[in-house]
């Protein structure tokens, strides 16, 4: 397994586009094809953006499912992102150099060009979804010189995604998302991103809970409703119990909470082996 941390030099800070002197990496997961299986096997690379509230990434939504990535077959990378204090649209940038990085790579590492998926959870399910939106729409171009097929995702995998700028938002996630801009209703629209879906988006797995009560089930809902809309392919998983955060929602991911295990939902805890039936369909068609 290739297994490496690669930096990703912010070039829009050239551009004036401020991260708090961070600098963003993206770690591989890549396996190794053997001579006595496949020794030219093409696999999709899962691109993975752990949540956080765009102030932190959590170490739950991270590692633990890259490997889980690995089981089921995939490649996997972790990107490590610009998060508050920051200036918009920093990490939107960050996965736009990362899924550069991993498509220009592609030949060295096994990985098939066209099956770059993008992974996100909560505030990294925004982020995740922001590269599905936005881009062709020529965003990236004004900060940092990559083509729209350079960054292109093929498609995206959104758990429990912060959405919407609206009545049902994640008031902190926006906050630290936009920073000063938070109160600027033209960049609060721009980053509810049911609001700006169009038939270009990329195919979408997704899934959300019904419990989830610090990312209201509204926010996928919206999502979901507008990729109807413009007919772009969906499927969409809501599990009735489980709170917000589950990543894996097996042992593996789980924390204590009040002393005991938390964050462990047997029902939630399909959704890898559901999202790889969808992968591997979607691969086929």
């Amino acid at each position: 397994m290739r297994n490496e941390k690669i930096t990703l030099p912010p070039r829009y800070v050239e551009k004036g586009v401020k991260n708090g002197n961070f600098i963003p990496s993206l770690t591989t997961y890549i396996i190794d094809n053997s001579e006595k299986i496949d020794i030219h096997r093409k696999r999709p690379l899962i691109l993975i953006c752990p949540g956080g509230g765009y102030t932190w990434k959590s170490p739950r939504e991270a590692e633990p499912v890259a490997l889980k990535m690995l089981a089921l077959g995939f490649h996997a990378a972790v990107l490590d992102y610009s998060v508050a204090p920051m200036d918009f649209p920093a990490a939107f940038l960050d996965l736009c150099e990362a899924v550069h990085c991993v498509r220009s790579h592609a030949d060295a590492w096994n990985i098939d060009p066209e099956k770059i998926i993008v992974l996100g959870f909560s505030a990294g399910g925004h982020l995740a979804a922001s590269l599905g939106v936005w881009w062709n729409t020529g965003l990236c171009q004004k900060y940092i010189p990559l083509t729209p097929q350079q960054i292109k995702p093929d498609a995206l995998c959104l758990c429990y995604p912060v959405i919407t700028s609206g009545e049902f938002c994640h008031a902190g996630s926006i906050k630290s998302l936009l920073g000063d801009l938070a109160d600027d209703d033209t960049m609060r629209d721009f980053v509810s991103l049911e609001k700006h879906v169009t038939s270009d988006v990329p195919p979408v797995f997704m899934w959300h809970t019904d419990s989830d009560t610090s990312v209201p089930l509204e926010n996928s809902l919206y999502f979901a409703c507008a990729l109807r809309k413009h007919h772009v392919p969906l499927e969409y998983h809501v599990f009735t119990p489980g709170e917000h955060g589950l990543s894996l929602a097996t042992e593996e991911t789980s924390s204590i909470i009040d002393g005991k295990p938390g964050r462990l939902q047997k029902e939630c805890a399909l959704w890898p082996e559901l999202f790889a039936t969808w992968v591997k369909r979607m691969c086929v068609l």
